[in-house]
């Protein structure tokens, strides 16, 4: 009878670690660039929800909307393509979201993009996702797909310090 417990709770166990590690995204990509001005001076550029247009070469326009319990941006790319992001925090020097709606070919995407202080003054600008690949597409596909974001994000922004 003590083998049928510790085997149902090992199998109980696994389980919720099983579906605790598919919820974060099996996938992940973490990108981090410095950039020659101060972290105040960074957050500026990028701490608006509202203005990846701003500084990511492949976003044409942002449109915030605010609901009563969600804020919620829609980009448009150089392509005609949107995406929808939804924030889940933001604070005085990092904010992270979800992609609910998208055609990159991930799901389940969350980020978070933050600057840090280097000891010379510059900014760490940091831009982190765990996600999973979207049913129909391979693993390699959806992180060459983000690093390829990010990748062009940040060498956006440390051009646009220089």
């Amino acid at each position: 009878m003590k083998f049928l417990t510790k085997t149902k709770l090992l199998t109980s166990a696994l389980l919720l670690t099983a579906s605790m590690a598919s919820f974060a995204g099996a996938l992940e990509v973490q990108k981090e660039i410095t950039v020659n001005a101060s972290p105040a001076t960074t957050w500026k550029m990028i701490g608006d929800f509202n203005h990846l247009d701003v500084w990511h070469p492949v976003v044409v326009a942002s449109e915030l909307t605010q609901g009563s319990s969600d804020t919620v941006r829609v980009l448009t790319l150089g392509n005609g393509a949107a995406i929808t992001e939804k924030l889940l925090a933001h604070n005085d020097n990092s904010y992270s979201y979800e992609i609910t709606e998208s055609p990159l070919p991930v799901s389940g995407y969350v980020s978070e993009i933050s600057v840090f202080a280097t000891e010379d003054g510059k900014s760490v600008v940091r831009w982190t996702s765990s996600f999973d690949a979207k049913e129909g597409f391979a693993d390699e596909e959806a992180v060459n797909t983000i690093t390829g974001v990010y990748d062009a994000g940040l060498m956006s922004l440390q051009k646009h310090f220089q």
